[in-house]
């Protein structure tokens, strides 16, 4: 990973084998459309989440990451909320597993860490549990459904991995 000349601190450019993305912090208020057009996207479409579901009114108050195809193009977001939930993880179809979903997290996860959490939790779709378990989080409870998907809490303690 490396940091181009010029871009705003935090932002990451990440080149694979086949394409190039960029993860950075984003700001509600001002990436606002590219964090909703993912989310829409992914969850309300793909999922068919209900919009009234989705948007939660928590996102002004959430720190977000967006991963940014290169010129600019939303691929990809997550938000971390002011008590250390992790949530809201989206990756456009044609751009997972390859790296994406990843650098969104390893970003959510340090920015939790600079504001000195100590652990992180999240809902995971069970389908991405594996993926969760890569990074490092341990599942907790019992399945359960949210928006008709089936769902797992996940804790990860920060600084340990």
């Amino acid at each position: 990973m490396t940091c181009a000349p010029g871009m705003a601190r935090g932002a990451i450019i990440i080149a694979t084998m086949s394409s190039a993305f960029r993860v950075r912090r984003a700001d509600w208020g001002r990436d606002r459309e590219h964090l909703r057009r993912v989310r829409e996207a992914v969850f309300v479409r793909e999922q068919n989440v209900p919009s009234a579901l989705e948007w939660d009114g928590s996102d002004a108050d959430c720190m977000h990451v967006l991963a940014e195809e290169e010129p600019g193009a939303p691929i990809g977001t997550g938000r971390l909320l002011p008590d250390g939930h992790i949530g809201r993880l989206a990756v456009l179809a044609r751009w997972r597993r390859s790296g994406v979903g990843s650098a969104i997290l390893l970003e959510l996860l340090q920015w939790a860490a600079e504001r000195g959490m100590t652990e992180v939790v999240l809902n995971a779709q069970t389908h991405a549990l594996e993926f969760y378990r890569r990074h490092g989080f341990l599942e907790e409870g019992q399945v359960f459904l949210d928006a008709g998907i089936d769902h797992l809490r996940m804790r990860r303690a920060l600084g340990k991995h």
